[in-house]
């Protein structure tokens, strides 16, 4: 603009002043800022759009943060009753202990004492942290939490909605850890839950392992087929089973299958010391 503004001036006190007889000025000011004006333009465009494009780029990264954040929440309220109702075995144990054994020593009455105390601190501290994430409508759960046992009613209610999939058991079926039993049962409701948005008139196929280390999950659909288009968009269901899986130093792989379908395949460690006993379960 200034360099515009400059030339014009200089054209202008040529032609008055100078040797110049023939005026160019006028139509050379038009045609230069007619070009200015659209340099300026194209300029301005070009720089709104970086704009909107780190805008966009801050956007997803703020909402990808959020959802992971609310997926670990969601967990962290899941968990609570698990965790909540060892702690509370822990301090009933601890108190009744001492009865069990006759003439206990001090010593030893004392520690049980002490066992139960801490017991019941850490779970009032479980407690308030857990009000601390939850939101304002929540509502704690008034059923136990779903274990892999109810597996057969997860299935039955994806068939009313349309969706067959077909179970799969292998291995020596015994009753895991809480946790590992809950986060099994919520990866697998939510890879079925995305075949019915994402893969509408598709099979889904549901393979449980039951190894030495862990337990192993598979849960593989075929394409999309009949009228019924997908569910435009993707949702927030991968991001909360790696969370799920991460939390129990598991390993996830989450891709698309060769027909068009899509796999999700979960191995949760298990070691032996964590698995419960037959004098635990009852």
């Amino acid at each position: 603009a200034w360099m515009w503004i400059l030339t014009l001036v200089l054209g202008s006190f040529l032609e008055n002043f100078g040797w110049h007889y023939s005026s160019t000025t006028g139509p050379m000011a038009v045609a230069s800022a007619f070009g200015l004006l659209v340099v300026t333009v194209v300029q301005t465009r070009r720089e709104a759009e970086r704009e909107v494009t780190v805008q966009r780029t801050v956007t997803a990264v703020e909402r990808d943060r959020r959802t992971l954040l609310e997926e670990r929440t969601t967990i962290a309220r899941e968990l609570h009753d698990v965790v909540a109702h060892h702690m509370s075995v822990v301090a009933i144990q601890a108190e009744a202990a001492p009865y069990r054994v006759e003439n206990p020593p001090p010593e030893l009455e004392q520690a049980f004492v002490t066992i139960r105390e801490n017991a019941v601190a850490a779970l009032t501290e479980l407690r308030r942290v857990l009000g601390v994430v939850r939101a304002e409508d929540y509502e704690a759960p008034d059923a136990p939490q779903p274990t892999l046992a109810e597996l057969d009613g997860l299935l039955a209610n994806v068939a009313d909605a349309g969706l067959v999939a077909e179970k799969t058991v292998t291995g020596a079926v015994r009753e895991l850890p809480q946790g590992v039993e809950l986060s099994a049962y919520r990866i697998i409701q939510e890879a079925l839950s995305n075949t019915l948005r994402h893969a509408p008139g598709a099979t889904a196929k549901v393979e449980i392992g039951y190894v030495l280390g862990g337990l192993g999950l598979r849960i593989v659909n075929g394409p999309p087929t009949g009228p019924v288009k997908p569910s435009p968009g993707a949702g927030h269901g991968i991001t909360g089973m790696r969370e799920r899986v991460a939390m129990l130093n598991g390993e996830m792989t989450a891709e698309t299958t060769a027909d068009g379908g899509y796999e999700i395949a979960v191995f949760i460690p298990v070691p032996p010391a964590q698995e419960p006993t037959q004098s635990e379960t009852s």
